[in-house]
């Protein structure tokens, strides 16, 4: 018998326990955690980190007021309370591209264990919470490996170890963790517009001699990316593969997007548009080659433009909760999502991305696309 099941299985984003990439230091006091964290953090600062840990005072009162002060370069101070729920911390972290964890006081999904002599108990006590340990630090070079662990991991002098001391290439070995998990990028074609202005679908218009949402998905797939087709619905007359059906219907752009994210929320998408015929192999490849996974989107803007162009964008794993979080107020637009965010900025010329929206531009940018 088939087992009822009562909520729909979405495709979730590969979280660690608290954080989408996490790592736990233990087997050493906090302050020794504290200042190695400090230490590789200045030399990862290419990344966004966080570090999770908990207060050591002993009687901290429930604060009625949360205090947010924010300082005039755009940093802010935040005091409030609030238990530790893994779901709401995977809602916070989810923009870091990597959450150091003090593991005295917390389990991370991945471990740097620190041998410390003073530390045994510690170490023994949390035996168990060692089950994905990356690499040891060895607080004094004549550390020696309590006899617990390596009859628990028989394999554990295999591990890479490093001295406290040896800065650079801890960094260099996290830098390396960080890599691993940078989500691969998709292709996302939207054809399901309803090309008012134009009274014919722009995606079948020919500037090439075929379709030019081929000619848009030839330009992402050419690039090596798996790719898609953004439709309002199943297209079972053109028996097109790979569609994505919108899943957030009636939000234009917006929803197409959010919609591939619900797909797969572990793959960036590089987002494109059909009414853009002036985009070329070479801008999608600079696209690609300027990517910024620490940022929420990588987007292209015209040189005189105010605002960068929404439908020309690699849109980041971490921008799918921002992206529900505008909807849950009440706004559908892309751009005002990109505009009020961290994004990487590519400027290039104006020509490059104009829109084609009325018969009229249709012949104009056919008879200039001739001429290129």
């Amino acid at each position: 018998m088939k087992k009822h099941q009562k909520h729909t299985n979405l495709t979730r984003r590969n979280n660690d326990n608290y954080a989408p990439n996490e790592i736990a230091i233990l087997g050493t006091n906090c302050r020794n955690i504290s200042d190695l964290v400090n230490k590789v953090s200045q030399q990862l600062s290419a990344y966004k980190l966080g570090y999770f840990d908990a207060s050591h005072a002993k009687d901290v009162n429930e604060n009625k007021l949360s205090e947010y002060v924010f300082h005039h370069q755009g940093n802010v101070q935040i005091t409030t309370s609030g238990n530790v729920n893994k779901f709401q911390q995977r809602l916070q972290f989810a923009q870091y591209d990597y959450v150091f964890i003090n593991g005295n006081h917390y389990q991370g999904a991945k471990q740097i264990l620190i041998l410390d002599d003073a530390k045994e108990a510690s170490v023994l006590k949390r035996l168990e919470q060692l089950h994905n340990i990356q690499f040891i630090i060895k607080l004094k070079p004549e550390t020696e490996y309590f006899d617990f662990l390596e009859e628990k991991y028989p394999n554990i002098k295999n591990k890479i170890c490093y001295t406290f001391n040896e800065i650079d290439k801890i960094a260099n070995h996290l830098n390396n963790l960080i890599q691993e998990k940078i989500a691969p990028v998709k292709g996302l074609v939207l054809v399901g517009g309803k090309s008012t202005r134009m009274g014919t679908d722009k995606a079948q218009l020919n500037y090439f001699g075929k379709p030019q949402k081929e000619v848009a998905k030839e330009l992402l797939a050419n690039n090596n990316l798996e790719t898609f087709y953004s439709v309002r619905d199943f297209s079972t007359a053109l028996e097109i593969t790979n569609e994505i059906p919108d899943k957030f219907l009636h939000l234009g752009p917006f929803g197409g997007i959010c919609s591939a994210f619900q797909k797969d929320p572990n793959s960036a998408w590089f987002v494109l548009a059909t009414d853009l015929p002036f985009v070329n192999d070479d801008l999608i490849k600079l696209v690609l080659q300027k990517r910024n996974p620490s940022k929420t989107a990588t987007a292209i803007k015209g040189k005189s433009k105010e605002f960068v162009e929404p439908l020309i964008t690699v849109y980041e794993p971490k921008a799918y909760p921002i992206l529900l979080q505008y909807l849950a107020q009440g706004y559908s637009c892309p751009r005002k999502m990109l505009i009020n965010s961290d994004v990487e900025i590519v400027e290039i010329e104006d020509d490059l991305i104009r829109n084609v929206n009325t018969p009229e531009e249709f012949k104009m940018a056919k008879n200039e696309l001739k001429n290129l």
